[in-house]
């Protein structure tokens, strides 16, 4: 039994329909033949080098097609591929509802569409066009660095230009970091249920990371200090305000907690916070409290939009940020430049907090829609934010329901992606920004609560 090679069809539209194109027509040629085993899930995405999440969502594909058949315990698998054929004929005339990939939405009040090439027009046409089409500093121009520190300044204090770095999104700022200030063998505190880019990154430079129990706040606090106890740890990883997957948010009691706890044990702080732009209030960072120990990352990907790619870090001294600029430099000589001036540009003429403000009411619709159509369910979430955190009843298995949600049109993502153990309490992630309207959503919702008072069969069959 041969192993299949992942690729992604560079022609495609979307990488993960690159990766189940690419599956496709390995079968179709012969390359792959029936009974042949799929590579884990994690190897194929660090064999691509993308994320995991895009992974799960291209298998998610490939089964809906009847590409392949998966079975808990033994892998994925190839079908037979003249059934899987027909099944991908069938497909198109029926797409899959899409609430796996966490995008926020993008409503027409803020008019994105037409504001990116406007703004990406304005800018080439000016008379400072020359600074965007070359090289620049791997931290950002210091111009660029200048209205990220304004920005973030709104509400963030002892904010300074010298210590505002732009990176190309939040991922790359995380490896980063870690690998700034850690060393292999290093361990590294984190949720229970963690953002699947900190494993990816983890894993590639060679660090071990420690899971906390976590409640309806977060990481708790005593578990904290427990694994300080035992361990040697160097870093917390923490997301404070709307946890990726959990939706958890701390208050300013349990923050003061894990900072106490941080100090204590002389513990890095990396606090990630992708969602506070979406509040209107948002509770006080980490950083704002524990400055010399944390270091801060703010994407735009999802207070705006992931086409951006480009996330700010806040570091907790001069002479980290340039040591953190001298990894950059290895790692992606430098964000993009144009996008970079773009969202400078945004930010000093408002528009950047308007968009915010036109996504986060866009959120607030979507979650009412949400919490109508879950009645009854256990669920976590925030109204300003675009994810839930669904839990299962006990008849489902969070990687059964997926699968058969997938079978149905609905595409989610199982808590396996985000823990580490099968004996957690089984859910999902349902992220409410990608589909296109709140028709969409409602059918989609709809699918996922028939299937939630139904019992849990143990077989599912293609349909």
């Amino acid at each position: 039994m041969r192993s299949w090679k992942a690729r992604i069809e560079t022609d495609a539209k979307t990488k993960y329909l690159g990766i189940v194109e690419a599956l496709e027509a390995d079968i179709y040629s012969g390359y792959v033949k029936a009974g042949d085993r799929l590579p884990p899930q994690r190897a194929v995405a660090e064999a691509l080098n993308v994320d995991l999440t895009t992974v799960t969502r291209a298998f998610n594909e490939a089964r809906r097609r009847g590409l392949i058949d998966a079975t808990t315990g033994r892998g994925s698998f190839v079908r037979h591929h003249v059934e899987s054929k027909l099944i991908s004929h069938i497909s198109t005339a029926r797409p899959l509802l899409d609430l796996s990939m966490n995008n926020p939405p993008q409503p027409e009040s803020a008019g994105l569409q037409q504001h990116i090439p406007q703004g990406i027009a304005q800018l080439i046409s000016g008379a400072d066009r020359i600074l965007q089409l070359h090289y620049q500093d791997s931290a950002g121009n210091p111009h660029d660095r200048s209205a990220a520190a304004g920005w973030l300044a709104q509400s963030i204090n002892n904010v300074t230009t010298e210590r505002t770095l732009i990176t190309g999104g939040a991922q790359a700022a995380l490896y980063a970091i870690l690998q700034s200030m850690a060393q292999a063998g290093d361990i590294i505190a984190c949720g229970e249920f963690v953002y699947p880019g900190l494993k990816s990154a983890a894993e590639q430079l060679q660090l071990s990371l420690q899971p906390l129990s976590m409640d309806e706040e977060g990481v708790l606090p005593d578990a904290f200090e427990q694994a300080c106890r035992q361990y040697p740890i160097k870093a917390i990883y923490l997301v404070p305000t709307m946890d990726n997957p959990t939706t958890a948010s701390m208050s300013l009691t349990r923050r003061q907690q894990i900072i106490a706890i941080a100090h204590e044990y002389d513990i890095i702080i990396i606090e990630d916070d992708p969602y506070s732009p979406l509040l209107e209030n948002p509770e006080t960072a980490l950083f704002d409290l524990a400055a010399d120990r944390t270091w801060y990352i703010r994407t735009l990907s999802k207070c705006i939009t992931p086409a951006l790619r480009l996330a700010y870090v806040i570091a907790p001294s001069n002479s980290h940020a340039l040591g953190l600029a001298n990894v950059l430099r290895a790692i992606s000589v430098m964000a993009s430049p144009l996008m970079a001036a773009l969202v400078s540009r945004w930010i000093h003429d408002g528009r950047i907090n308007r968009f915010s403000e036109a996504i986060r009411e866009e959120n607030q619709q979507r979650q009412q829609i949400a919490k109508q159509l879950l009645a009854g369910m256990d669920f976590s979430s925030n109204e300003a934010g675009h994810h839930i955190w669904l839990q299962l009843p006990s008849c489902w298995q969070a990687n059964a329901f997926a699968e058969q949600a997938t079978v149905l049109g609905v595409s989610v993502v199982a808590c396996n992606s985000f823990g580490f153990s099968d004996r957690q309490r089984q859910a999902v992630r349902l992220s409410l920004g990608l589909t296109p309207d709140h028709a969409t959503l409602s059918q989609a919702l709809s699918i996922l609560r028939g299937l939630l008072i139904q019992p849990a069969t143990t077989s599912h069959h293609i349909i």
